[in-house]
């Protein structure tokens, strides 16, 4: 019989997407490759993998309708493709715990039911999350399946910065503030332990800017604020989604357009943020290509002028700033974008190296900025399969 070796399968599941990826059982796990089905339920749906240097293993294009089929596609290169390979547990992030789920957990159907009960709290993410769990457990019986919790990073804010000024039996009942892209918050915090280890108790802000954007404030190493709330539509602008407005907004909706709440969904998480402002383009980079267009150039400007002012709100949240950390496609990749933040935000003490800056650098701070600007990748596959690691470990 060919010998295979055992790995850690990890599944990110996103409103339209798939992101994978196998990882030795070793301590720290070590990608072996990584994939990714995009564009679910679109015309153009593809499926990548990559070597952990980025080199192209695998791609094919076709249409991918839901979750379903895109699970169907992750079989088939672990069947066919990548045969070498043996999935002795699977890392899952989910997006969304509620009240009761933080710690990492053994699928169970206890568990599947108390987390499809939260489907209200994340309408875009947990049904394809829990789609992709039972087709797992379906296709791997015996592996362990563990899942992460996106909010586990912030069960330990204040009680002002967790608590909407609601009644508080609705509280109990769940409505408060989660905050969300905590994988990525901790894979932040644990680089930059390693950079720079006698900065991690300071006062710092993270900014997880990508087509969902938020930002949080961390102290003492804990999460103290962030933008997202209830759910991941809240906080900054996002490429698909408003973000905070007035809640008479959603009240006009529903009185004087009629609207239902799935097309108040619809507006909210699909039709909003940059696509609407743009008039229909969602890709940051392509906005900053459009040049003198001026819906393009509006969008960017919204964008950062949102960052900014959430990025003030958490200064003050903090008592002052050390450290800002860019992170997320756009926080990586787009220069202009960190610019455009950075430059209103000189009274913080944030002074910008543009040509550091354009360079695409660790560190693109000036030299003598009393508050150190980083960007620093992120990397949320890597936290779930330390998760799962060491909940096998434990068990």
């Amino acid at each position: 019989m060919e010998k295979t070796t055992p790995v850690i399968l990890t599944v990110n599941c996103g409103s339209s997407s798939l992101k994978f990826g196998l990882f030795s059982q070793t301590h720290p796990p070590a990608a072996l490759l990584l994939g990714q089905v995009q564009h679910i339920g679109k015309d153009n749906s593809s499926v990548q993998v990559k070597d952990p240097s980025g080199d192209v293993l695998y791609t094919h294009e076709e249409q991918i309708p839901d979750m379903e089929a895109a699970v169907k596609q992750l079989m088939y290169l672990l069947e066919k493709r990548f045969r070498q390979y043996t999935v002795g547990a699977i890392g899952h992030r989910m997006v969304q715990g509620g009240l009761h789920h933080m710690q990492p957990e053994q699928v169970t159907d206890e568990l599947l039911q108390s987390l499809t009960a939260l489907m209200p709290l994340a309408p875009e993410h947990l049904p394809a999350e829990l789609a992709a769990i039972r087709a797992l457990i379906k296709q791997f019986p015996q592996a362990a399946q563990v899942l992460c919790f996106d909010t586990a990073f912030h069960q330990h804010l204040p009680f002002p910065a967790r608590y909407y000024a609601l009644p508080r039996d609705l509280w109990k009942e769940g409505l408060v503030r989660y905050g969300f892209h905590g994988l990525s918050y901790e894979y932040i915090m644990q680089q930059l332990q390693m950079i720079a280890p006698e900065t991690v108790h300071g006062r710092i802000i993270i900014a997880h800017l990508g087509n969902g954007a938020s930002m949080a404030a961390v102290h003492q190493g804990r999460s103290i604020d962030t933008t997202m709330g209830l759910t991941p539509a809240g906080g900054l602008v996002m490429s698909t989604r408003a973000g905070d407005m007035d809640p008479g907004v959603v009240l006009y909706l529903l009185q004087e357009k009629n609207m239902d709440a799935a097309a108040l969904n619809r507006l909210l998480n699909k039709a909003s943020g940059l696509k609407a402002i743009s008039g229909g383009e969602t890709d940051i980079q392509q906005l900053l290509a459009a040049g003198e267009d001026t819906q393009a150039t509006e969008a960017i400007s919204y964008f950062c002028y949102q960052a900014r002012k959430f990025a003030g709100a958490l200064a003050a949240a903090l008592g002052g700033l050390d450290t800002f950390i860019f992170t997320g496609g756009i926080g990586e990749h787009a220069a202009e974008v960190r610019r455009q933040i950075c430059e209103g935000l000189a009274f913080l003490g944030m002074h910008l190296d543009a040509g550091r800056n354009e360079a695409q650098a660790a560190v693109i701070s000036a030299a003598g900025s009393p508050v150190t600007i980083r960007v620093i990748p992120t990397n949320e596959e890597q936290m779930i399969a330390q998760h799962t690691l060491q909940w096998l470990q434990d068990h």
